[in-house]
């Protein structure tokens, strides 16, 4: 065991999702994104949330799919300041980031409309 409580969130690190639980995470995995040109999808959910969980395979596979983007979820109740600092009302929240900039967010588990947000950004990213 590595000391850690990470079993509880098993179930949402799969496909390439990767969990951040502190502020130094978040900061290192922002600017690998940035290094890479990467778009990054910050999930911010809740163990204890019964949409967060449901969303959470459907994220793991559009994770598969979408090496562009990187798939992140923050747990709110171990970053608290920083659910605050972004403003977190409601779990799932989604942010979509660029550059470590806001250009798009969802609040809800909403299947179609994340997979319509990641279509639309990919598009305006790669644009044809």
């Amino acid at each position: 065991m590595h000391g850690d409580d990470s079993d509880e969130h098993v179930e949402f690190a799969g496909g390439n999702v990767h969990i951040v639980t502190t502020k130094e995470s978040w900061d290192q995995k922002l600017s690998e994104a940035n290094k890479d040109g990467k778009i990054v999808l910050a999930n911010f959910s809740a163990t204890w949330c019964g949409p967060c969980k449901m969303m959470a395979p459907f994220y793991s596979e559009l994770s598969e799919k979408h090496s562009s983007i990187m798939f992140l979820v923050v747990d709110v109740d171990e970053l608290t300041e920083m659910s605050t600092s972004w403003d977190i009302k409601a779990t799932p929240t989604f942010f979509f980031l660029r550059d470590g900039q806001q250009i798009d967010k969802l609040v809800g588990a909403n299947k179609p409309e994340l997979q319509k947000k990641i279509t639309a950004i990919l598009d305006s990213a790669n644009p044809r």
